[in-house]
């Protein structure tokens, strides 16, 4: 895309010339070939343009997509802010909400974990995080999820995150470590196998996967902070993020 970009400006410089500058042809009549070499030696002549170019359609691709995205968060946001299935941490009524999409065999989410228990408390209860469940490597990982949901039945819902999340690896990961860390933390396995097994918690995660595809969110963790999203574990951009929204 630069080239073009590139070309575009380049045919503008030579057709600003006076027509009298070469004395015989005029820059709408100049042939393609001549057209390119007059490009060519400008880059050489001026290589700080192709690094501007890159600069400028990095911007604006950024920007486009930051238009996109705030687009589909508003379409959305109901489901994204404001279910009652949802699971969170902080006061309910805060001003502010944090929304993350995380995977428990998701590395960056595990080392995010600290930090996204203690938003909280680093905004004096001025931010609740809500946490949607987006098992993007299926398998154990949906598993794990379904669990953490069904925990939530019991009212032991982040103590459940926290046990998969703290896992150091995802070799740990099996049935019988979810059941291990799920009697750890007081909670009836017996009826968290079966709430696993429910239509109703099925339903609650598909919805949870299909609004992080709606929302375009390619991979975990993926963070949304008012009409702000933020894929990765950004903490600066998280924090950015909530002190606009602080002050909006």
């Amino acid at each position: 895309m630069i080239r073009p970009l590139l070309a575009t400006a380049a045919f503008a410089m030579v057709a600003m010339t006076p027509a009298c500058a070469d004395g015989s042809k005029s820059p709408v009549t100049m042939e393609r070939a001549e057209l390119e070499t007059i490009i060519h030696e400008y880059i050489v002549t001026h290589p700080e343009v192709i690094e501007e170019a890159i600069i400028a359609l990095n911007a604006r691709d950024k920007a486009d997509a930051a238009a996109a995205a705030r687009a589909v968060i508003a379409k959305n946001k109901d489901a994204l802010y404001n279910l009652d299935t949802d699971h969170f941490i902080g006061p309910a009524d805060a001003p502010v909400t944090v929304v993350e999409f995380f995977d428990y065999r998701c590395g960056y989410c595990k080392r995010s974990m600290d930090y996204v228990q203690g938003l909280p408390a680093q905004y004096d209860n001025k931010v609740r995080v809500v946490f949607k469940e987006y098992p993007i490597f299926g398998g154990i990982s949906e598993d794990a999820a379904l669990a953490a949901l069904a925990a939530g039945n019991q009212g032991k819902y982040n103590e459940m995150h926290k046990a998969l999340m703290g896992l150091k690896s995802n070799d740990e990961l099996t049935d019988k470590k979810i059941d291990e860390l799920a009697t750890a933390a007081g909670i009836d396995v017996r009826k968290m196998r079966a709430d696993m097994k429910s239509t109703a918690l099925k339903k609650q995660l598909d919805e949870m996967q299909r609004l992080g595809h709606t929302l375009n969110l390619g991979g975990t963790p993926g963070f949304y902070i008012g009409d702000t999203a933020i894929e990765g574990a950004d903490q600066n951009g998280i924090e950015k993020a909530i002190e606009a929204a602080l002050k909006g």
